[in-house]
């Protein structure tokens, strides 16, 4: 992350100019006019919350982009719904990484749930998404079905019981640092395993442009381990290129691809980006050569 002085005059007498915060990869950066609230060192990684016009406040983890006010449900309402409308049962979620408390907020939103364990390994950026951006988690942080846990998601699923969870979210940050396991066969193979019949898996796969290699081998793998993986395509302005991508996988064949209309029924009203008739196209809209390398 980067952050650079813009042309643009101080908002009022004692305040700083706006500047620019950019997330830089090699030859090419992301970036939003935007201040600087804090930005804090945990135990993981480097945490630094903005404030920005266009997109209300935001969240970078070592200088990346995660979420902001104004934008985040293109991610959370892609990751969440097609998992929770698809699975058999929903009864009991699982969801590792998500400190910021929207994929919770959204898993809440379907009544079916009756308990939902998130697993995020960063207890600082709980605690400073609570502060700064309380609306991403909303009432989840308070509902009686939601319990947090700090600690490593990756041991967690490694200890679970077989069978033990209906849909299994993997919310984490791009695979670097605390998130590179999130993205092994090992790991995919733990998530198989938790799942019980009719379950459904669910993970952010990296934008098919910005990180083409890491979202193709993310397909693959979960096709391998879990029988049955698709792609699900869409936008997150904020993010590198801003065409993101989130991959669902099942053992029982792509039930994923096809909501449940009770379910859906009762959460699409309170969505901005999903619904059945979205999902559907967002599963088609795969590029022809992604198509051929993910076939080849």
């Amino acid at each position: 992350m980067s952050t650079t002085p813009a042309d643009s005059p101080a908002e009022g007498p004692g305040q700083p100019s706006t500047g620019w915060v950019d997330e830089i990869h090699e030859g090419v950066r992301y970036g939003l006019e935007a201040k600087v609230v804090l930005e804090r060192q945990s135990a993981f990684q480097r945490i630094c919350v903005i404030d920005s016009q266009r997109y209300g406040k935001g969240l970078l983890l070592d200088g990346c982009w995660m979420t902001a006010e104004h934008q985040e449900r293109h991610y959370h309402e892609s990751l969440v719904h097609p998992a929770l409308c698809g699975a058999e049962r929903i009864e009991r979620v699982l969801v590792i990484g998500g400190g910021d408390g929207g994929t919770a907020r959204e898993c809440l939103r379907h009544a079916g749930v009756a308990r939902l364990d998130m697993v995020e390994i960063d207890g600082l950026v709980v605690e400073l998404c609570r502060e700064h951006l309380p609306s991403m988690g909303g009432s989840a942080w308070s509902d009686p079905r939601f319990h947090l846990t700090i600690g490593d998601g990756i041991a967690w699923v490694a200890a679970a019981a077989t069978a033990s969870y209906d849909v299994v979210i993997v919310d984490g940050s791009d695979p670097a640092g605390p998130a590179a396991g999130l993205f092994n066969r090992v790991f995919f193979e733990h998530c198989r395993r938790l799942l019980r019949p009719g379950g459904v898996f669910a993970t952010q796969s990296e934008s098919p442009e910005a990180f083409r290699s890491v979202h193709l081998e993310t397909v693959r793998l979960l096709r391998q381990v879990f029988g049955h993986a698709d792609p699900l395509y869409g936008w997150v302005p904020m993010y590198p290129s801003g065409w993101w991508s989130w991959t669902f996988a099942a053992t029982d064949g792509p039930r994923y691809r096809h909501p449940d209309p009770e379910r859906a029924a009762a959460v699409a009203p309170a969505c901005q980006i999903w619904s059945p008739r979205w999902q559907g196209g967002a599963f088609e809209a795969v590029p022809a050569a992604i198509e051929r390398e993910l076939d080849g």
